[in-house]
């Protein structure tokens, strides 16, 4: 099936869920985001590229930024980074407290809240300019050098920032947080506030689909073991507690985030992003499931 006719008959389909999510307002600068926008992108392995709908359009990523963190993470740690973050589903809301005090501080897998803040604490450890470091590895990743972060997304997320640090400052106790809460807490919420569109994130993805090598580069990024553990990592655990119904319905490897966007990975073939801001209990793009699960039935695309 040709992918473009495809993408526009998704894209006419999807604006029907309209109005069956709400757009999230527990960070009062993504609440100002006009619900009624849906983008779709794909980008293959031999870079060609197909969108449809607002596609071009920047958006918060949100908990998106927790998988290319953790790319930059593994590249720096290897299996060493285990030691402090599990590889688990965790079967609780991505920002429970309950969890983490019962574990002693590991959190259950590095996609919810506080595995990502020790995913972001250890680059922390690593990187003389943490920000600016996973800013321009974005840009070089997605071909596009004007990538920015939204500062007021930033600075807003910062100032609800409480029960984050509760976490940080728990992981603290139980030794397993070595810098100072608040800078790794700004570097955090620097990267959430990133600002990219479906076209730059399915570019930027791309090294999940391609063994680990960049499509935009070419160059080889990421191990192809460590791709595949990160691949089955996001398949297990990538839409928060609804990962499971996820990998039910659609069946690939993906990442959410509340800002409405969802990147998705077909291993050999290629990484799709889709956003669409009214999300659904779970945090996750109402219309963005919809157009995954349709694009998967319609290309035959399940991994089984």
């Amino acid at each position: 099936m040709t992918l473009q006719p495809l993408l526009d008959r998704i894209e006419h389909q999807a604006r029907h869920y309209f109005g069956q999510g709400r757009v999230a307002d527990y960070i009062p600068a993504l609440a100002q985001v006009p619900a009624a926008r849906f983008g779709m992108a794909i980008c293959t392995t031999e870079g060609e590229l197909y969108r449809c709908g607002d596609a071009d359009e920047p958006f918060s990523i949100q908990s998106i930024s927790k998988a290319f963190t953790l790319a930059m993470a593994q590249q720096r740690y290897g299996d060493e980074l285990w030691r402090r973050v599990g590889k688990e589903p965790s079967g609780n809301a991505f920002n429970s407290l309950v969890q983490l005090e019962f574990e002693q501080g590991i959190p259950r897998n590095p996609f919810i809240n506080a595995g990502a803040l020790v995913v972001v604490d250890a680059l922390y450890s690593r990187l003389s300019a943490p920000v600016h470091a996973v800013l321009e590895a974005m840009r070089l990743r997605a071909g596009n050098g004007v990538i920015r972060i939204d500062h007021k997304v930033a600075d807003s997320e910062y100032e609800h920032r409480f029960r984050n640090a509760a976490m940080a400052n728990l992981m603290k106790s139980f030794g397993n947080f070595h810098n100072e809460v608040d800078e790794v807490l700004r570097a955090y919420f620097s990267y959430c506030a990133l600002s990219m569109s479906c076209v730059d994130l399915a570019r930027a993805f791309g090294f999940l689909a391609n063994g680990g090598r960049c499509v935009m580069t070419g160059e080889a990024w990421l191990p192809r073991l460590q791709t595949q553990q990160l691949n089955a990592l996001l398949f297990t655990s990538g839409l928060y507690d609804a990962a499971g119904d996820f990998a039910y319905r659609v069946g690939m490897p993906a990442k959410s985030g509340v800002g409405g966007g969802i990147v998705a990975v077909v291993p050999g073939r290629f990484s799709v992003c889709v956003w669409s801001p009214e999300l659904n209990s779970y945090g996750n793009s109402v219309a963005g499931i919809w157009a995954l699960e349709e694009l998967s039935r319609a290309l035959d695309l399940r991994l089984f």
